[in-house]
Protein backbone atom coordinates (compact mmCIF):
# COMPACT_ATOMS: atom_id res chain seq x y z
CA UNK A 1 0.00 0.00 0.00
CA UNK A 2 1.56 3.36 -1.23
CA UNK A 3 1.71 5.69 1.95
CA UNK A 4 -1.07 8.49 0.34
CA UNK A 5 -3.39 6.04 0.18
CA UNK A 6 -2.71 4.58 3.95
CA UNK A 7 -2.88 7.94 4.71
CA UNK A 8 -6.30 8.53 3.05
CA UNK A 9 -7.79 5.25 4.49
CA UNK A 10 -6.83 6.36 8.05
CA UNK A 11 -8.47 9.41 7.50
CA UNK A 12 -11.59 7.79 5.91
CA UNK A 13 -11.64 5.47 8.99
CA UNK A 14 -11.77 8.22 11.53
CA UNK A 15 -14.29 9.58 9.55
CA UNK A 16 -16.73 6.40 9.83
CA UNK A 17 -16.34 6.24 13.39
CA UNK A 18 -13.91 3.02 13.56
CA UNK A 19 -10.68 3.47 15.74
CA UNK A 20 -9.22 -0.40 13.38
CA UNK A 21 -10.18 -1.19 9.68
CA UNK A 22 -12.40 -4.03 9.16
CA UNK A 23 -10.50 -7.28 7.97
CA UNK A 24 -12.24 -6.68 4.39
CA UNK A 25 -11.77 -3.43 4.57
CA UNK A 26 -9.32 -3.11 1.45
CA UNK A 27 -11.44 -5.39 -0.57
CA UNK A 28 -14.24 -2.96 -0.18
CA UNK A 29 -11.46 -0.33 -1.84
CA UNK A 30 -10.48 -2.16 -4.01
CA UNK A 31 -12.45 -1.22 -7.96
CA UNK A 32 -12.93 -4.18 -10.33
CA UNK A 33 -10.27 -2.37 -12.69
CA UNK A 34 -7.69 -3.41 -10.10
CA UNK A 35 -8.60 -6.65 -9.78
CA UNK A 36 -8.35 -7.54 -13.29
CA UNK A 37 -4.71 -6.17 -13.28
CA UNK A 38 -3.21 -7.58 -9.88
CA UNK A 39 -4.24 -11.59 -10.02
CA UNK A 40 -5.54 -12.75 -6.61
CA UNK A 41 -7.02 -9.69 -5.60
CA UNK A 42 -10.55 -9.55 -4.84
CA UNK A 43 -12.62 -6.62 -5.82
CA UNK A 44 -15.71 -4.94 -3.41
CA UNK A 45 -18.77 -6.22 -6.03
CA UNK A 46 -19.55 -8.76 -3.71
CA UNK A 47 -19.20 -6.59 -0.90
CA UNK A 48 -21.36 -3.90 -2.56
CA UNK A 49 -24.16 -6.19 -3.35
CA UNK A 50 -24.27 -6.92 0.44
CA UNK A 51 -23.70 -3.52 1.59
CA UNK A 52 -26.86 -2.19 -0.48
CA UNK A 53 -28.92 -4.65 1.43
CA UNK A 54 -27.69 -3.82 4.59
CA UNK A 55 -27.55 -0.03 4.34
CA UNK A 56 -31.23 -0.16 2.82
CA UNK A 57 -32.20 -2.06 6.41
CA UNK A 58 -30.29 0.81 8.32
CA UNK A 59 -31.37 3.33 6.70
CA UNK A 60 -34.75 2.17 6.83
CA UNK A 61 -34.69 1.79 10.70
CA UNK A 62 -33.82 5.17 11.14
CA UNK A 63 -35.99 7.01 9.11
CA UNK A 64 -39.03 4.96 10.88
CA UNK A 65 -37.61 6.75 14.23
CA UNK A 66 -36.96 10.10 12.39
CA UNK A 67 -40.00 10.29 11.19
CA UNK A 68 -42.72 8.62 13.33
CA UNK A 69 -45.71 10.21 11.76
CA UNK A 70 -45.15 10.05 7.80
CA UNK A 71 -46.67 7.45 5.38
CA UNK A 72 -44.96 4.75 3.44
CA UNK A 73 -44.44 7.36 0.67
CA UNK A 74 -42.89 10.26 2.54
CA UNK A 75 -40.50 7.38 4.11
CA UNK A 76 -39.96 5.89 0.39
CA UNK A 77 -38.83 9.66 -0.64
CA UNK A 78 -36.47 10.08 1.67
CA UNK A 79 -35.01 6.63 1.68
CA UNK A 80 -34.25 7.51 -2.48
CA UNK A 81 -33.10 11.02 -1.56
CA UNK A 82 -30.35 9.49 1.59
CA UNK A 83 -28.99 6.23 -0.22
CA UNK A 84 -29.51 7.51 -4.19
CA UNK A 85 -25.98 6.85 -5.94
CA UNK A 86 -25.72 10.82 -5.80
CA UNK A 87 -26.05 10.84 -2.15
CA UNK A 88 -23.51 8.03 -1.80
CA UNK A 89 -21.17 9.73 -4.15
CA UNK A 90 -21.64 13.18 -2.43
CA UNK A 91 -20.51 11.48 0.88
CA UNK A 92 -17.81 10.14 -0.55
CA UNK A 93 -16.45 13.01 -2.27
CA UNK A 94 -16.12 15.29 0.90
CA UNK A 95 -14.60 12.33 2.99
CA UNK A 96 -12.12 11.71 0.17
CA UNK A 97 -13.00 8.08 -0.67
CA UNK A 98 -11.07 8.31 -4.12
CA UNK A 99 -8.09 8.80 -2.40
CA UNK A 100 -8.22 5.79 -0.79
CA UNK A 101 -9.29 3.52 -3.16
CA UNK A 102 -7.52 1.29 -5.65
CA UNK A 103 -7.66 1.07 -9.20
CA UNK A 104 -6.19 -0.59 -11.92
CA UNK A 105 -3.46 2.13 -13.42
CA UNK A 106 -6.00 2.60 -17.14
CA UNK A 107 -8.87 3.24 -14.99
CA UNK A 108 -7.27 5.57 -13.04
CA UNK A 109 -6.13 7.52 -15.62
CA UNK A 110 -9.31 7.57 -16.99
CA UNK A 111 -10.20 9.39 -13.31
CA UNK A 112 -12.79 6.24 -12.86
CA UNK A 113 -12.19 7.15 -9.28
CA UNK A 114 -14.17 10.20 -9.55
CA UNK A 115 -17.54 8.66 -10.74
CA UNK A 116 -20.31 8.64 -8.87
CA UNK A 117 -20.95 5.01 -9.22
CA UNK A 118 -17.84 4.02 -8.14
CA UNK A 119 -17.97 6.14 -5.33
CA UNK A 120 -21.33 4.98 -4.51
CA UNK A 121 -19.87 1.26 -5.06
CA UNK A 122 -17.29 1.84 -2.57
CA UNK A 123 -19.52 3.44 0.37
CA UNK A 124 -22.00 0.14 0.05
CA UNK A 125 -18.95 -2.29 0.29
CA UNK A 126 -17.59 -1.17 3.27
CA UNK A 127 -20.76 -0.98 5.17
CA UNK A 128 -20.95 -4.61 4.43
CA UNK A 129 -17.26 -5.11 5.50
CA UNK A 130 -18.08 -3.39 8.91
CA UNK A 131 -21.71 -5.66 8.88
CA UNK A 132 -19.22 -8.55 8.62
CA UNK A 133 -16.99 -7.67 11.16
CA UNK A 134 -19.27 -6.07 13.85
CA UNK A 135 -22.83 -6.91 13.41
CA UNK A 136 -26.26 -4.34 12.87
CA UNK A 137 -24.90 -2.74 15.76
CA UNK A 138 -21.49 -1.55 13.79
CA UNK A 139 -23.35 -1.15 10.53
CA UNK A 140 -26.33 1.18 12.10
CA UNK A 141 -23.40 3.55 13.90
CA UNK A 142 -21.58 3.80 10.40
CA UNK A 143 -24.89 3.97 8.89
CA UNK A 144 -25.58 7.31 11.03
CA UNK A 145 -21.94 9.10 10.28
CA UNK A 146 -22.67 8.41 6.36
CA UNK A 147 -26.47 10.07 6.97
CA UNK A 148 -25.04 12.78 8.86
CA UNK A 149 -27.00 15.77 9.44
CA UNK A 150 -29.70 14.84 6.83
CA UNK A 151 -32.03 13.22 9.17
CA UNK A 152 -32.49 16.59 10.87
CA UNK A 153 -34.20 17.75 7.38
CA UNK A 154 -36.45 15.43 7.29
CA UNK A 155 -39.58 17.69 5.73
CA UNK A 156 -37.31 17.99 2.79
CA UNK A 157 -36.48 14.87 2.63
CA UNK A 158 -40.35 13.79 2.22
CA UNK A 159 -40.69 16.29 -0.50
CA UNK A 160 -41.31 15.33 -3.77
CA UNK A 161 -38.48 15.38 -6.35
CA UNK A 162 -38.52 17.98 -8.79
CA UNK A 163 -39.68 16.06 -11.77
CA UNK A 164 -42.43 13.80 -9.93
CA UNK A 165 -43.68 17.55 -8.35
CA UNK A 166 -43.44 18.72 -12.42
CA UNK A 167 -45.15 15.78 -13.36
CA UNK A 168 -48.35 15.68 -11.26
CA UNK A 169 -48.36 19.86 -11.77
CA UNK A 170 -48.93 19.52 -15.54
CA UNK A 171 -51.04 16.89 -15.61
CA UNK A 172 -53.32 18.53 -12.61
CA UNK A 173 -53.25 21.54 -15.57
CA UNK A 174 -54.08 18.89 -18.11
CA UNK A 175 -51.15 19.93 -19.96
CA UNK A 176 -48.94 16.45 -21.56
CA UNK A 177 -45.82 15.57 -19.60
CA UNK A 178 -42.00 16.65 -19.74
CA UNK A 179 -39.42 15.31 -22.23
CA UNK A 180 -35.88 16.12 -21.34
CA UNK A 181 -33.84 16.53 -24.08
CA UNK A 182 -29.69 16.49 -23.23
CA UNK A 183 -28.54 19.07 -25.00
CA UNK A 184 -24.46 18.90 -24.28
CA UNK A 185 -22.11 16.88 -22.36
CA UNK A 186 -19.29 19.28 -21.49
CA UNK A 187 -15.94 18.58 -20.09
CA UNK A 188 -13.36 15.29 -19.91
CA UNK A 189 -14.80 11.91 -19.79
CA UNK A 190 -13.96 11.77 -16.32
CA UNK A 191 -15.19 14.97 -15.38
CA UNK A 192 -18.31 15.30 -17.10
CA UNK A 193 -20.92 18.50 -17.19
CA UNK A 194 -24.55 17.29 -18.49
CA UNK A 195 -27.34 19.93 -19.71
CA UNK A 196 -30.90 18.86 -20.34
CA UNK A 197 -34.22 21.15 -21.62
CA UNK A 198 -37.38 20.27 -20.24
CA UNK A 199 -39.46 20.28 -22.96
CA UNK A 200 -43.53 20.64 -22.63
CA UNK A 201 -45.51 20.38 -25.78
CA UNK A 202 -42.30 21.60 -28.05
CA UNK A 203 -41.54 24.44 -25.98
CA UNK A 204 -38.32 23.82 -23.88
CA UNK A 205 -39.02 25.47 -19.95
CA UNK A 206 -35.48 25.47 -18.68
CA UNK A 207 -32.57 24.19 -18.83
CA UNK A 208 -30.19 22.26 -16.24
CA UNK A 209 -26.90 21.31 -15.44
CA UNK A 210 -25.35 18.41 -13.64
CA UNK A 211 -22.51 15.96 -13.13
CA UNK A 212 -25.17 13.35 -13.99
CA UNK A 213 -27.80 13.58 -16.45
CA UNK A 214 -30.58 12.46 -13.57
CA UNK A 215 -28.73 15.47 -11.84
CA UNK A 216 -29.51 17.87 -15.07
CA UNK A 217 -32.87 16.58 -15.18
CA UNK A 218 -33.85 17.69 -11.92
CA UNK A 219 -31.95 20.66 -11.78
CA UNK A 220 -34.27 21.49 -15.45
CA UNK A 221 -37.71 20.58 -13.62
CA UNK A 222 -36.63 22.41 -10.40
CA UNK A 223 -36.74 25.42 -12.40
CA UNK A 224 -39.46 24.93 -14.56
CA UNK A 225 -41.74 24.57 -11.45
CA UNK A 226 -40.39 28.11 -10.51
CA UNK A 227 -41.56 30.02 -13.41
CA UNK A 228 -44.25 32.39 -13.39
CA UNK A 229 -47.02 31.68 -15.78
CA UNK A 230 -45.98 34.28 -18.00
CA UNK A 231 -42.75 32.88 -18.47
CA UNK A 232 -43.88 29.59 -19.96
CA UNK A 233 -41.72 29.38 -23.13
CA UNK A 234 -39.09 31.27 -22.14
CA UNK A 235 -35.39 28.66 -21.68
CA UNK A 236 -33.97 29.18 -18.52
CA UNK A 237 -30.86 27.90 -17.13
CA UNK A 238 -29.69 26.28 -13.36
Amino acid sequence: MNDERELAQLRLLGRLGLEVAPSRFDEALTHPSYANEVRGTIDNQRLEFLGDGVLDLCVSEQLLDAMPDADAGALSRAYAALVSTEALARWAEANDVAAALRLGRGAQALGESRRAKVLADAVEAIVAAVWLESGLEGARAVARRILGDALTATDALAERDPKTALQEKLQAGGAPGPLYTLVAAEGPDHDRTFVVDVVVDGAALARGRGRTKKQAESAAAALALALKPDDAGKAEEA
